[in-house]
């Protein structure tokens, strides 16, 4: 089915393009009251040639703020962040970037490896060359889920560049296995995300109809984000933008990178998303729910919570910060928004160095 894969997608909503600029220095505000949001496309590679959609938030007036860098998670797009981001830039220029293989940034076919054009030094070397494409110095830098890795390697490599780090629900590294304290997490059928059928991809209302039944709460922002991740055909329907291929060598080459914790220098911020019932964890199962359901879901709801605060305490350590948000009853893939004043608040208590 066209659509599968975006089943997994966290990510968000609006749809239209603002302005359409070219990669160039940008960064001058605007007179009005509300940051203006340019959209752009940043060539990071020659061979292949690679160009990356880059959406850049102008505050209004002067910057008063650091910039800031967001970076979405697996299978997500710059149009991600197209609710915090705005919120951000009341002071300070915001940029979200589609890493190559989503949203509207370009996809080369991996052909050497599986994993070629997608290992985590290549996204680095783009994040670098877009920071560098519109003159910014230095940056705190924003990532959810998966994007993790970006930020530890890029924050190890580029220090001078690296004003801050904001790690928004990632995992301490994808490479370990996660411990379960010698319990068997429950494999029930009805905890698997469900698949679209033909029919979810017969057309874009359809699509959006099946992952606003799959997701906890239905924002702006992710549907924003489902309208760049897919491409809509002569006769109506739709597919995924991002080819099998890539979302695999993507996948793969971000779960066999281990980060170096003890690279990092700069100010950072560890942000936990802990699920606190069924719609957080499982928003598709539908009601009533029999008994061992009930049971299971339990169970793998106490197991996935002592995973992740373990997991959180981990990167809180390595990262020798005492900034932490843990938001309690909260889901990996909308927390950013039905809790964006708390996110917001944690972002601007920091002192950026």
């Amino acid at each position: 089915m066209a659509l599968t894969g975006v089943a997994g997608l966290a990510a968000c909503g609006g749809g239209s393009h603002g302005g359409v600029g070219v990669g160039g220095a940008g960064g001058v505000g605007t007179a009005g009251g509300k940051p203006v949001v340019i959209d752009r496309r940043v060539k990071v590679s020659a061979s292949p040639e690679v160009s990356l959609q880059v959406r850049d938030w102008q505050p209004p007036g002067s910057s008063t703020g650091p910039v800031f860098v967001l970076l979405a998670g697996l299978g997500g797009n710059a149009r991600y962040f197209d609710s915090l981001a705005p919120a951000l830039a009341a002071r300070s220029r915001v940029i979200a970037i589609s890493r190559r293989g989503y949203g509207l940034s370009d996809k080369p076919l991996p052909v050497k490896t599986a994993t070629q054009y997608y290992e985590v030094d290549t996204l680095v070397a783009d994040l670098k060359a877009v920071l560098d494409a519109l003159g910014v110095r230095r940056a705190v830098l924003g990532g959810h889920s998966i994007a993790g890795n970006e930020l530890t390697r890029f924050a190890g490599l580029h220090p001078e560049r690296t004003q801050g780090l904001v790690y928004l629900d990632t995992t301490f590294d994808y490479t370990v296995e996660a411990d379960s304290a010698g319990e068997t997490v429950p494999d029930n059928r009805l905890f698997h995300e469900p698949r679209p059928t033909p029919d979810d991809g017969r057309s874009l209302q359809a699509a959006i109809a099946f992952f606003r039944r799959n997701s906890k709460n239905w924002w702006p922002a992710l549907e924003a984000n489902l309208r760049d991740a897919i491409d809509i055909r002569t006769d109506a329907s739709v597919r995924l933008n991002t080819p099998d291929e890539v979302e695999t060598a993507m996948d793969t080459a971000a779960h066999s990178f281990s980060p170096d914790y003890k690279a990092v220098r700069a100010p950072s911020l560890v942000v936990t998303a802990l699920p606190a019932d069924n719609r957080d964890m499982f928003p598709w199962l539908e009601l009533p729910l029999d008994a061992k359901t009930q049971k299971d879901a339990a169970d793998y709801l106490r197991i996935f919570r002592r995973v992740a605060i373990t997991n959180s305490n981990q990167l809180v350590s390595a990262l020798d910060t005492p900034n932490r948000l843990t938001l309690d009853n909260a889901s990996h893939g909308d927390f950013i928004m039905e809790r964006e004043a708390e996110v917001l608040r944690a972002i601007q208590f920091m002192t950026w160095a």
